[in-house]
């Protein structure tokens, strides 16, 4: 969750600083994000079969990994580093309910509740006001929200997410270059910015991911869920700590609003799958 956090704090001291473009930083990411995860894949499968970049990952993963990597870097151009985050996670979570309701789900009341409950908290983090973020920049983390969310649905049947992710990072590596050089046309990078996109793609993204897809079955469905919820309060103490971001009364509502909606919401949908089973009488 740290490495998690820390990508909206490097994406935020790199641009809110003009230290380098949105589309360079977006493509340093992807491009030294796909050498370490490539790197480790090729390691990993040293004793096996190596396999093929057709067999990691899929067009449509990439695609959502492009659109979230993007948005979110140009959102952070605009958004502190704690309001960013806090909009990138609300957004994953009501993408991906919004998708499973599309899809036939039925959320139970109290699902709906927490849901409700973020939502408004949201809006409430949005509204008009001096400590609003950027309606434009919180537009975009919205779109890279649910780029992600999209990204996760897509790898949730994935049986070697390390594999998949690192075949999705590879796949960006060509519109990641162009990006490069697109950006580096636009705005000239100082080492500054430079290093902040290195550390974000080849360590808070190579080596998180793979930290994180490590630990991931070792853990419960709930505990998973719920550590994520620490991402957008530990990216909100970086952008204090760090980048001297206020910490305002309307992003502490906010956050308590999404987080707490989001967690009792995640708490309602895992008892209504445990006891489906048992009120279906069906035995696993």
């Amino acid at each position: 969750m740290l490495a998690f956090a820390t990508n909206s704090i490097l994406a935020r001291l790199a641009l809110s600083g003009a230290h380098i473009d949105p589309l360079a930083y977006t493509g340093i990411r992807l491009v030294s994000g796909a050498v370490v995860l490539a790197a480790i894949a090729w390691l990993r499968s040293a004793r096996s079969r190596r396999p093929r970049l057709g067999e990691m990952g899929s067009r449509l993963g990439a695609a959502s990994l492009l659109l979230y990597a993007t948005t979110f870097s140009i959102a952070y151009g605009m958004v502190g580093a704690g309001p960013g985050a806090l909009i990138l996670f609300a957004s994953v979570q009501i993408g991906m309910l919004g998708w499973s309701v599309a899809r036939g789900d039925r959320p139970a009341p109290l699902e709906w509740t927490g849901m409700g409950v973020a939502l408004a908290a949201l809006a409430y983090l949005l509204s008009p006001g001096l400590v609003a973020p950027s309606l434009i920049g919180s537009l975009l983390m919205i779109v890279a929200g649910l780029s992600w969310g999209a990204y996760c649905l897509v790898g949730g049947a994935s049986r070697s997410p390390m594999l998949d992710t690192a075949g999705n990072f590879i796949r960006c590596v060509p519109i990641g270059v162009v990006l490069i050089v697109g950006g580096a046309i636009t705005m000239q990078p100082d080492a500054r910015g430079l290093s902040y996109a290195l550390a974000s793609g080849a360590l808070a993204s190579g080596l998180g991911y793979i930290i994180w897809y490590g630990v991931l079955p070792r853990l419960a469905r709930t505990t998973a869920a719920i550590v994520q919820l620490t991402v957008p309060a530990i990216a909100a103490a970086g952008g204090v700590v760090f980048i001297d971001e206020p910490l305002t009364r309307r992003l502490l509502i906010a956050s308590a609003g999404i987080v707490g909606g989001v967690a009792l919401a995640m708490a309602a949908a895992e008892r209504r799958k445990r006891s489906r089973p048992a009120s279906a009488g069906v035995v696993r």
